[in-house]
Formats: C-alpha cells, sequence, structure tokens
C-alpha cells in the first residue's frame, strides 16, 4: 500500500492530536496533584553526655551575634567556626544595649562544648546570658580580632561530667 500525501499528512495530523491530548493529559494530572510534603529536621538536640566521652567540633551546634559596630562580624565569625567543623545555627545583632567587649560565650563554663568553642578563640569570657539561638551563643563586640590560629585550638575535648549538648542529630 501507498501512502498518498494526502494519507500522510492525515496520519501525521492524527498521531499530533493524540500527542497533544496525552500531553494536556499527563500535564493536567501533574498540575492536580498535591504538593510533596515538606520535611524539616530539627538543627540539633540535646544529646546526653558521658564521663570518658570525646566532643568534636561536628558535634556542637554555634550560634554568633554581632554586639559590635563592624556589619557581618557574627556571620564572618560563624563561617569560620564552620570551616573548622561546628555546625552553624543562628547568627544575626545582639539584643540592643549588649555590652561586650571582645568575646563572650553565654553559657556554664562546665559544659564541654562551651569549654571547645571558646578554645577557638584568643580570650573568651564565658558569662550567663540569655539563650539568643540554638547550641552554644557567641557574643562578638568591637574589640573582637580573630579566632585563634586552628593549630593552637584542639581538635576535640574529654567530657570531664555529664552534660547536655546542642548536637545535630544522629551524631
Amino acid at each position: 500500500m501507498t501512502l498518498t500525501p494526502r494519507l500522510r499528512s492525515a496520519l501525521t495530523l492524527g498521531t499530533l492530536c493524540l500527542l497533544l491530548v496525552l500531553a494536556a493529559l499527563v500535564g493536567w494530572r501533574s498540575a492536580t496533584a498535591p504538593l510533596p510534603q515538606i520535611i524539616t529536621t530539627e538543627l540539633c538536640v540535646d544529646t546526653d553526655l558521658v564521663s570518658g566521652e570525646i566532643l568534636f567540633p561536628d558535634q556542637v551546634a554555634v550560634s554568633v551575634f554581632n554586639a559590635s559596630s563592624r556589619n557581618g562580624l557574627a556571620s564572618k565569625t560563624l563561617n569560620q567556626l564552620e570551616r573548622r567543623g561546628f555546625v552553624p545555627a543562628d547568627t544575626g545583632n545582639a539584643p540592643d544595649g549588649t555590652q561586650v567587649r571582645g568575646v563572650e560565650i553565654w553559657g556554664d563554663a562546665a559544659n564541654p562544648a562551651v569549654s571547645l568553642v571558646k578554645q577557638h578563640f584568643r580570650s573568651a569570657a564565658v558569662r550567663t546570658g540569655p539563650q539568643l539561638g540554638l547550641g552554644v551563643v557567641v557574643v562578638v563586640g568591637d574589640g573582637y580580632q580573630s579566632l585563634r590560629p586552628a593549630k593552637a585550638a584542639p581538635p576535640s575535648v574529654d567530657v570531664q561530667a555529664a552534660a547536655t549538648v546542642c548536637s545535630p542529630p544522629g551524631s
């Protein structure tokens, strides 16, 4: 059987119409399908540590807040801590009226996570303060210059007594 030009055009047009209907059905089905569910995971969860364990930076969430007049100091500091293995949490400006000369870590000095973060700064003071963000809260002021050289900072700390730290899930 020979296809005449008229028959060939009809078959081509019929095939294209069939493809158009099929594409419209697939498009309609995709457009009316429910949206996928957003799965949120917690940045950190309270993790209990016992004496004798070793705590590493990738087990510690850190939040940094800026109490200085220098723009971006908190995010710059948090990025440096992240490059050293810490888990970045929150960043932003410290509450109005916060007076910090250099670096302060707001937390419990006996907590191993606070101790580990403190040892990455040249001269940080540990003080009691509000929990502005997740994990260990660091507040940088106008006198803050830089982190301690990476070679001088410990890669981990030994847990001396039972403690709770804010760690990423599964760490």
